[in-house]
């Protein structure tokens, strides 16, 4: 791995998962972090990891509060130089029985949240003409599966996000990377997913498939959080990091099948697309 010269990395939702792993392995490097938390007990936990380790508390849906939160840290602190948008969660559930306050709150947090601390971070970096910024998206941002549908749709959007704002802020020298997990080795699927109510009994389905496919690779994950953090850490190095990494064998697999079952189909159905074309 190159080494990265110190840095003061800002990453929101750092009290467990790949967040924590991050700021864990960035602080062993040297490096301050500044990382957001919910509560006093978990900011007391993230400090006593050192000096370097200082907790905020924030809530990332908390929209009012986020750019004070920024500017405060700018004033009191010094420069934000990487941006790590880590915060979020899954919801499970079918799209017809997911509630509208559940659909919303899936989406403030993962993708309205994501752009809310972007948009207060991006004129201290536009200003210093440096910066990087990374999404922690999933692979669920690029393949689906039935019962995680609203999860994936906030992932989707952040891909797009991400993958357009690189191109608006290159000029300013700010780096954008979408990272990609796959399955790993935190509490995601656990005490960290949201379920709805499944009241329609057609779906079961769906949810026997789904969760037959989680009892199956719960031991199973290769995905090591800390090997994840330093993938991470290697890309703050990079003069032009990539604008998306996946992260695990599982997510280079399945995006990959993905791809071509993409490519077939679009091929298949190439002539029929193009007859939309009119010819003058």
């Amino acid at each position: 791995m190159t080494s990265l010269e110190m840095q003061r990395i800002f990453i929101t939702g750092v009290s467990s998962g790949l967040g924590r792993a991050l700021a864990e392995e960035a602080l062993s490097d040297g490096h301050h972090v500044v990382g957001t938390v919910r509560t006093p007990k978990a900011r007391e936990a993230f400090e006593s990891l050192g000096d370097r380790a200082k907790g905020i508390l924030l809530d990332v849906t908390d929209f009012a509060a986020i750019e004070p939160a920024i500017d405060e840290i700018e004033e009191k602190l010094g420069p934000i130089d990487v941006l790590v948008n880590n915060a979020g969660y899954g919801l499970e559930g079918t799209i017809e029985e997911a509630s509208l306050d559940e659909i919303r709150r899936q989406f403030e947090v993962n993708v309205f949240g994501t752009i809310a601390v972007i948009q207060a971070v991006l004129p201290h970096m536009r200003a210093r003409k440096a910066g990087r910024i990374l999404n922690i998206t999933s692979m669920g941002g690029i393949i689906t599966l039935p019962g995680l549908g609203l999860y994936h749709g906030s992932k989707f959007a952040l891909e797009g996000i991400s993958e357009t704002l690189g191109k608006e802020v290159a000029e300013f020298g700010i780096h954008v990377t979408a990272i990609e997990p796959g399955a790993f080795r935190t509490d995601w699927a656990g005490r960290s997913m949201v379920k709805t109510e499944h009241r329609i009994p057609v779906y079961n389905t769906v949810f026997a498939q789904l969760h037959e496919r989680r009892a199956a690779n719960d031991e199973h994950h290769l995905g090591d959080p800390k090997r994840a953090a330093r993938a991470m850490l290697e890309i703050m190095t990079l003069d032009s990091p990539p604008t998306r990494l996946l992260l695990g064998s599982d997510a280079v697999h399945l995006v990959s099948e993905k791809l071509k079952a993409l490519q077939a189909e679009f091929q298949k159905w190439q002539k029929l697309s193009c007859f939309a074309d009119s010819r003058i």
